[in-house]
């Protein structure tokens, strides 16, 4: 037994070298030839970039300059001796924008939504695209003028928050929600009537309803003002704007004079900037990328249209327009939607990010606001959002500023002596006593209206010991 166990153990050993021997040969053909293949596939991308390389590089490069977080270099921007130089905030200046101009004024008149920007920093490769120099120089693209993928990823989004029912209705896209707003209006203008329709608002109103309504000025419509005084009347013929939440003062609107032809604006309709009690369900409906995700100069807006007539309409009359929106523009969004998209319920959520960012700014202001009684602010209350599932703070894009003193007739020249620029109350149609004030620019712009503020509330008879801690 012994001897056969003996010369049975050397076949062992050589039948368990022989069999790691082959793995061991399987496992280096498999390294050579597939893996190699592979790092040579995934290198192609990586490292061995060919017409991509340079302008990745260039696009890295300019954000990598500094500006002392006070502003921000671009691949456009100026040059000074062929580098790209910093574009400072208002009231910094110096190449890296490290020096506070004295005597600046808070420039809050605008609502640039560049509170976002941090956001688009922290996630710069996600964020980031890069297109050839042949990418879509067509007129046309997937669907006429509009590409079907954005299309679908925007009405993904829309589900996904919660903030509007886009079935069974058309999709236009627009250069900006602004030029919706003619659009739309043309389109649901009588043709052939003997009276015009009457374009109208509820005071406070967004001015670019006025402005433009009268600046084209239809033959088929005019502007008639405020829905107040159209209330009792008999008059049937009205198309009628409701901004949803509103702007100056960020209130949740609904139509006033039941019947007319509505378009809801709900650009600012977004978890970041109001709760989201209901979906929308108008029959019109306007959004804007630059309130979503704050790139406003990407020009670039939408509408949900129910009637296939008026969508018709504003098909016709964004043809004749503007032949269409830019391709790149719907390239470079489609990317930020799928982004939003993807990021829904993380600790990346910009909607969580912008509302956090939102609401401190609100409670800030209401806190230095509300400790005298020479200013006051429109009333905002916690609500439940349903896209938050639960009761959220107020965190509005503006605050809708009221001078409570007689002798502050002219509430934006009150403030523009204290060295504050806003936007004056009569362009929303309403009194001097108002005035609008942005919380949508950069932290720079939020933090100089403070600090121009403090004063202003510290003028008034009452005790200001407290304001210094504001």
């Amino acid at each position: 037994m012994r001897e056969q166990l003996i010369r049975e153990t050397p076949a062992k050993v050589y039948l368990v070298l022989f069999s790691l021997s082959f793995l061991l040969n399987i496992f280096f053909f498999y390294q050579h030839f597939f893996s190699r293949h592979l790092s040579l596939r995934i290198g192609s991308t990586v490292s061995d970039l060919s017409w991509t390389r340079h302008a990745a590089e260039e696009a890295e490069a300019v954000a990598a300059i500094s500006c002392s977080s006070h502003g921000r270099a671009y691949v456009d921007g100026v040059l000074d001796n062929r580098q790209p130089t910093c574009q400072c905030n208002t009231c910094y200046t110096g190449t890296d924008c490290s020096v506070l101009l004295s005597n600046c004024s808070a420039d809050v008149e605008s609502g640039d939504p560049l509170f976002l920007e941090p956001y688009w920093m922290q996630h710069a490769a996600k964020g980031a695209v890069v297109l050839s120099g042949w990418h879509r120089m067509s007129y046309a693209t997937t669907d006429g003028f509009k590409s079907l993928e954005l299309e679908e990823n925007i009405r993904r989004l829309h589900t996904a928050v919660g903030n509007a029912i886009t079935h069974g209705k058309h999709l236009v896209f627009g250069t900006g929600s602004t030029q919706l707003l003619n659009a739309l209006v043309y389109a649901l203008s009588p043709e052939n009537s003997s009276s015009p329709a009457s374009v109208v608002a509820t005071i406070p109103y967004y001015s670019m309803y006025k402005g433009q309504t009268e600046l084209f000025n239809g033959r088929d419509y005019e502007w008639e003002g405020a829905t107040a005084k159209w209330r009792n009347s008999n008059k049937t013929n009205f198309i009628e704007f409701v901004t949803s939440p509103n702007n100056p003062d960020c209130l949740l609107y609904d139509s006033v004079l039941g019947g007319s032809s509505v378009i809801y604006d709900h650009a600012y309709f977004w978890p970041h900037f109001t709760a989201i009690p209901e979906p929308a369900d108008g029959d019109v409906m306007i959004f804007t990328v630059s309130k979503l995700s704050g790139h406003a100069g990407s020009r670039f807006g939408w509408a949900f249209i129910k009637d296939e007539n008026v969508y018709n309409k504003v098909s016709n009359y964004l043809y004749y327009n503007s032949i269409g929106s830019s391709q790149d523009t719907q390239s470079r969004l489609l990317n930020y939607v799928k982004v939003i998209l993807a990021e829904i319920g993380s600790n990346s959520d910009i909607f969580e990010f912008g509302f956090n960012k939102m609401r401190k700014r609100w409670q800030r202001l209401q806190a230095l606001v509300n400790s005298s009684s020479r200013f006051s602010l429109q009333q905002l209350s916690p609500q439940y959002c349903i896209y938050f599932k639960k009761i959220r703070d107020p965190s509005p894009a503006y605050a809708w500023l009221k001078c409570e003193n007689e002798e502050d007739a002219d509430c934006a020249e009150v403030l523009m002596k204290g060295g504050i620029i806003s936007r004056h109350g009569t362009k929303f149609g309403v009194s001097t006593q108002y005035t609008r004030l942005s919380l949508l620019k950069t932290e720079d712009h939020f933090e100089m209206l403070l600090r121009k503020l403090k004063p202003l509330v510290a003028g008034s008879d009452e005790n200001s010991s407290n304001i210094s801690s504001f």
